[in-house]
């Protein structure tokens, strides 16, 4: 207990320096309460239990956390743990202190059912639950999950006194939650060395391995070291600039990484040591930049600046990759103090404590409003497996970082396609996305982006999202609203539906409730208003049957209409011949209006060209597998088909054809183009009921400025060799 006394009176040196009288005071009662809550408990260590409190109370002082999170991890334990009930914590302590070991009571509680429960429910669902509740707890106050960060890494630094099994399913925790998070949240230093003891139960063989090697290497890099750092030092002495120039050592688990995704030996990672280079101000990390690239020559592409654009967590410095002595690649490190210590504490360092008072600033209010936007889209998330995989999106992401073409930027994860950028521009522009611009080229919305791209959007009023947009988008944002929107049209497709069997349905038993009558009878199945009850029919959820029988209190038998799914080749007809297979060929798009004519083809019913299709030439000779068709107008449905336009390339060309387009209310499939010594070729994909029709859309776009051709792809000027004879008989 002794030892216990004398690291609290060092906990109590960390803090006078910037705690007043009152804090002081706050945290020697704390002390006093845990030790007595917890008096005779022992750690399987052999400890007493409030080494625990107070070790996780110190890494908080080293977080320069304010006297409420400091009494509050001296307390963490005590309601979980102990007789202590939390109305005594509230009644000496006060409602904050009290609401800070309640969030963390809550999740220790939710660990332990979690631990208990793991073979029992889903690993993906126990996992999304856990995490939603993690959430929740970091949403009332950030500062529950410092004092949960302090209290694992305290719990890992011991973990050797557990059982093995249970050594190594703390393990995984921590890699599959508290690393993620503290990446997210900017604590790489309490990341590492998480990740250091974890690789130390998971993989005792390997940590062990390459700690031999580390330490073999040791001089050598130390050697390497100091004739990079000495004439570094000097050089900037003779610029005049202020600069604390440091060896940084990669840790362990970094190293594990590398060797086993990238498939590298021990001998051939290099980037086992680095230099940080601490200066006073901004402007002063680009001016060692510049003298670094003079001393050193530098790597292409390793130049990355993260103080103009900051990494989502707040992280901020210059990173540039130099070649030294003996052809060796070191990278380079610049920053000030404040940004060291962002970077070491993350979101801890945006908690200011000064003379009694607590702060916050616009950092943490950012990761506040991310923890706010990713329960949101939870709720949008169709499964446990989606929310999972949206949070991992969030929580694993490497970064790019592309501009729109004001200069604004945009962080991304590594893969983000052009539609993830205009969902992160704002969410309209997303749902009507079309086609992108990237570096001035015309792109489909799927086309992965790299950093430094600028992306302009091209959005259409008539462009709806569909459900292949959610195969090759990954941000959590863009999947969430795509979501929502198909959830949204799903609904309004069911309550249209819904509405139309009801009414049916009444007319035919001449029923005429009133709106008074349909709400209750909405309420009555839980519904929460009318287009609820009709969503409820539509979707099949509710049975039509069922809701009559509720509204008239006697059994009626439903007369079902037939639902008829249309067929592949709806509006085409075999001359004379009903209940044939028939479909409209891709290669050639016929539409009503167009010559057509059939061929039968093998297990696949009858394939329709246009005459004059490129694929006539190589079904010519099969002449008995001709037939005559007909088309059979359906006002309602649409046809795909293709057009070239040919264009001077200028700025707005594509703004002003899909004017056209939308003038007309047609709806675009897709966009693909290219530009070629100041000639643009774009290939629209547009939804038209007719041939007639699409006539109209092209002689419109012919009269747009520049536009120098349009023709309807797979048409003629395509070479026909032979038009083949139709007849009657076939």
């Amino acid at each position: 207990m002794e030892r216990v006394k004398q690291r609290f009176a060092k906990l109590l040196e960390i803090l006078r320096p910037y705690y007043s009288p009152e804090g002081m005071d706050l945290v020697k009662q704390a002390f006093a309460f845990s030790q007595e809550a917890h008096r005779g408990q022992m750690r399987m260590s052999g400890e007493p239990f409030v080494s625990h409190c107070v070790e996780v109370a110190y890494v908080l002082a080293e977080f320069q956390m304010d006297p409420d999170t400091v009494a509050a991890g001296l307390l963490h334990d005590v309601v979980e743990d102990t007789e202590m009930e939390l109305r005594q914590v509230r009644e000496t302590f006060g409602e904050r202190v009290a609401g800070l070991v309640d969030g963390v009571t809550r999740i220790g509680r939710m660990e332990r059912r979690r631990e208990e429960r793991a073979a029992g429910k889903h690993p993906e669902a126990r996992q999304a639950d856990y995490f939603r509740k993690f959430l929740l707890s970091m949403a009332k106050d950030l500062r529950v999950v410092l004092i949960k960060f302090a209290d694992r890494l305290h719990n890992m630094r011991t973990i050797w006194a557990l059982l093995e099994e249970t050594q190594r399913y703390k393990a995984r925790e921590t890699l599959e939650v508290y690393v993620p998070l503290a990446h997210r949240f900017g604590m790489y230093r309490l990341k590492n060395e998480l990740e250091d003891i974890s690789l130390k139960v998971l993989d005792p063989q390997a940590y062990r391995e390459i700690e031999r090697k580390v330490a073999m290497k040791r001089s050598e890099r130390e050697r390497r070291l100091e004739e990079v750092k000495a004439p570094l030092q000097e050089a900037l002495e003779r610029e005049g600039i202020r600069a604390e120039v440091t060896g940084r050592a990669k840790h362990f688990y970094s190293i594990y990484q590398k060797i086993r995704e990238q498939g590298r030996n021990f001998e051939e990672i290099y980037d086992l040591m680095g230099i940080r280079v601490i200066v006073p101000t901004v402007g002063d990390c680009y001016s060692a930049l510049g003298v670094v690239h003079k001393l050193f020559p530098h790597v292409d592409g390793r130049i990355k600046d993260y103080i103009s654009h900051p990494k989502p967590n707040g992280y901020q410095s210059l990173h540039t990759t130099v070649i030294v002595p003996e052809g060796q690649m070191l990278e380079v490190q610049i920053r000030t103090p404040e940004m060291h210590r962002v970077a070491e504490l993350g979101i801890a360092a945006h908690w200011k404590y000064k003379e009694g008072r607590v702060e916050g600033d616009e950092q943490l209010d950012r990761h506040l409003n991310w923890i706010r936007e990713l329960l949101e889209r939870q709720r949008d998330a169709g499964s446990p497996r989606e929310f999972m995989e949206d949070l991992k999106i969030e929580l694993y992401q490497n970064e790019i970082f592309v501009f729109t073409p004001k200069g604004e930027i945009k962080a991304l994860p590594k893969g983000a396609t052009a539609l993830d950028f205009a969902f992160s521009v704002h969410t309209d522009i997303g749902l009507h996305c079309y086609a992108a611009k990237v570096n001035g080229r015309l792109v489909p919305i799927s086309t992965p982006l790299q950093s430094g791209d600028i992306v302009e959007i091209l959005t259409s009023p008539n462009q709806k999202p569909n459900r292949d947009w959610l195969r090759f988008v990954i941000t959590s944002k863009a999947r969430s609203r795509i979501r929502r929107w198909l959830k949204a049209e799903a609904f309004e497709d069911s309550v249209r539906l819904g509405e139309e069997l009801l009414a049916r349905e009444l007319k035919r038993l001449r029923l005429h409730p009133d709106g008074g009558e349909l709400e209750a009878l909405a309420r009555s199945f839980n519904r929460k208003d009318v287009e609820g009850l009709y969503a409820g029919i539509g979707n099949g959820e509710l049975s039509l049957q069922q809701v009559l029988h509720r509204l008239t209190g006697v059994e009626s038998r439903v007369q079902r209409p037939k639902v008829r799914m249309p067929p592949q080749g709806a509006g085409l007809r075999l001359k004379g011949i009903d209940n044939v297979m028939i479909r409209a060929a891709a290669c050639c798009c016929p539409l009503p209006g167009d010559e057509v004519f059939g061929f039968v083809t093998r297990g696949r019913g009858i394939s329709v060209h246009r005459v004059g299709c490129p694929n006539v030439s190589r079904l010519i000779n099969d002449k008995g597998r001709w037939f005559p068709i007909e088309w059979e107008r359906v006002p309602e449905r649409t046809y795909l088909a293709r057009i070239l336009v040919r264009a001077d390339d200028r700025k707005h060309l594509l703004e002003d054809i899909v004017q056209q387009i939308s003038i007309m209310e047609i709806n675009i499939q897709g966009v693909t183009g290219r530009t070629s010594l100041g000639l643009a070729e774009n290939i629209f994909e547009v939804d038209v009921h007719d041939r007639e029709e699409l006539e109209g859309l092209m002689a419109r776009i012919r009269r747009i400025l520049g536009v120098r051709d349009v023709q309807r792809l797979n048409a003629p000027p395509y070479p026909v060799h032979r038009r083949p004879k139709l007849s009657p008989e076939g």
